[in-house]
């Protein structure tokens, strides 16, 4: 089965070829060609033809932080399944486990071309879970799934501190939190390096998680905000584990040591009210000064925080803040894809990568009546308006 999309304006995402009027054929799950003209003799009788000529053609979107499915607004009162707060360190849980594939929310992701999410447990403890990626159609979480474990999911500041607080537990403040991230991960490093000396050691679910950040497999997706995130810096530093910063407001004050530590940036919300502590500082311009000193910056909803379709809002408001428009497009698409690692399957439209592509009307980020009318997951049309 092919689908021929013709005369499109196509955001390629790619270095080479960038931005043109262009055709893509999809051949199966995947786009089997991309170029300025193919020829509609290639399809046979059952096979599709999209007309795109006037729309914009895109890799799906892809949302690098979200909870739906966690926290499940379907019923009433709401479900929370993204935060088990009985131990400030529970890194083994694999947030599949807690997902409702049924949400409605799936249903508007994949309708606003949002193809792609990374689910994450919620920030309620120090160490919260394992993250995954999965495609935003079907039914299955697991056949849904694309890659798990995506990340260590991390949390400072505020809600580990309100969770054990409100207990009179460790960690009860800042100093807490850099405690137990401290001697959770010299725990994890001795534990790791036991078993490479083939010593006996205890299987330890937890200590098996975070050694997949200490050997590389997986970054640290750390939430943090203002001056959390020089702890987060410092610590990731001292084990050497590549990380990203989640929501870094007020990153604008640490631009130097985000540049120096290599990491991403999981920008957003954007649109949540000023308020003291981690919302005092929502500083959008941040994403144009980090994408502008070479940084990888991806905007997240944090749905259903806000909502789905809120990124585009994201993606204007970056370019509202001076970010080129195509540039702000790669923050929700192969800047994101990159972040999950999945950058050989998603986020630019090439030669053998998943045929996850919409079709618009109007210009992400530009254009405040930009409209999805196609949106194909895998090749298949999945929304069609």
């Amino acid at each position: 089965m092919q689908t021929l999309i013709k005369n499109g304006i196509l955001y390629t995402m790619t270095e080479d070829k960038g931005i043109f009027q262009g055709d893509i054929l999809v051949e199966g799950t995947k786009i089997k060609e991309v170029a300025e003209h193919i020829s509609e003799d290639c399809l046979e009788d059952g096979d599709k033809l999209i007309e795109a000529e006037g729309y914009y053609v895109l890799p799906g979107l892809i949302d690098a932080h979200s909870h739906i499915g966690l926290f499940d607004f379907n019923v009433d009162p709401c479900v929370d399944d993204a935060n088990e707060m009985t131990n400030p360190v529970t890194l083994s849980v694999d947030a599949r486990f807690g997902t409702n594939p049924k949400a409605r929310e799936f249903k508007v992701a994949y309708e606003h071309g949002i193809t792609t999410m990374l689910l994450t447990p919620g920030s309620g403890n120090v160490f919260c879970g394992l993250p995954f990626a999965l495609k935003t159609y079907g039914n299955n979480v697991f056949d849904m799934t694309i890659k798990s474990p995506c990340a260590v999911k991390i949390a400072l500041g505020g809600n580990p501190k309100n969770t054990y607080g409100d207990q009179r537990r460790l960690p009860m403040t800042r100093m807490g939190i850099a405690k137990v991230l401290d001697d959770t991960f010299a725990k994890a490093k001795k534990y790791m390096e036991d078993k490479e000396q083939n010593k006996e050691v205890e299987y330890d679910p937890d200590m098996e998680a975070l050694c997949l950040a200490l050997k590389g497999e997986i970054p640290c997706k750390i939430h943090c905000t203002q001056y959390d995130m020089l702890t987060a810096i410092e610590i990731a530093k001292k084990y050497n584990v590549h990380f990203s910063l989640e929501h870094a407001w007020g990153a604008t004050d640490y631009l130097d040591e985000i540049v120096e530590s290599g990491c991403d940036i999981c920008y957003g919300p954007i649109a949540t009210y000023r308020s003291p502590g981690e919302r005092r500082k929502i500083d959008v311009e941040a994403v144009k000064m980090l994408d502008d000193r070479g940084v990888n910056v991806a905007m997240i909803t944090d749905s259903p925080i806000l909502s789905e379709e809120s990124l585009y809002h994201h993606v204007g408001e970056a370019v509202r803040e001076g970010l080129a428009q195509e540039r702000a497009v790669r923050t929700v698409t192969i800047n994101a894809a990159k972040v999950l690692g999945v950058e050989d399957r998603l986020g630019s439209l090439e030669e053998g990568k998943d045929a996850d592509i919409i079709v618009m009307k109007g210009k992400l980020g530009l254009d405040t009546d930009a409209m999805v009318y196609y949106t194909m997951i895998e090749g298949k049309i999945v929304y069609q308006k």
